[in-house]
């Protein structure tokens, strides 16, 4: 269960996410992303390390208030150091001691739901059979760029 449920907040979290309207969507998840870097900071498990990936995370989730794929770079580099923290650093959640480990596994799932322009179930459903059908990745549709 510990490895499953991470996956199920991540796909939750995309379908809650789904709720609100475009362009608002966008520019929401990467105000989220942005917050989700600096989640490390009082923990204050890698000195310095932690202003410097918060940093870093700010001007990416920057960038992607005009880019889902900006969001979704953003969630990788968060997996990253949530897989840093379960290693080395504190965990995210001070007494829940793999909740580093959850949050890396739930990330990447809302890192793909941004690769995928961050589309709601429906336009999802209507990409997938698109690539399908022609063979290639579909572009996404006005006010859903994902670059």
């Amino acid at each position: 269960m510990q490895y499953v449920a991470p996956i199920g907040v991540g796909l939750l979290y995309a379908l809650v996410m789904s709720l609100i309207r475009e362009p608002h969507r966008r520019r929401f998840n990467a105000v989220m992303v942005a917050g989700a870097g600096a989640a490390y900071l009082s923990g204050g498990g890698l000195g310095g390390w932690e202003f410097a990936f918060t940093a870093v995370i700010t001007y990416v989730a920057y960038r992607g208030l005009d880019s889902w794929t900006f969001i979704g770079v953003a969630w990788l580099l968060h997996t990253g150091w949530d897989i840093v923290h379960h290693i080395k650093g504190n965990p995210i959640i001070p007494f829940a001691h793999t909740s580093s480990l959850g949050c890396a596994i739930c990330d990447p799932v809302i890192a793909l739901w941004c690769f995928a322009g961050g589309r709601t179930p429906k336009e999802l459903v209507a990409w997938v059979r698109g690539v399908r059908g022609r063979g290639r990745v579909a572009e996404p549709e006005a006010g859903l760029s994902g670059a």
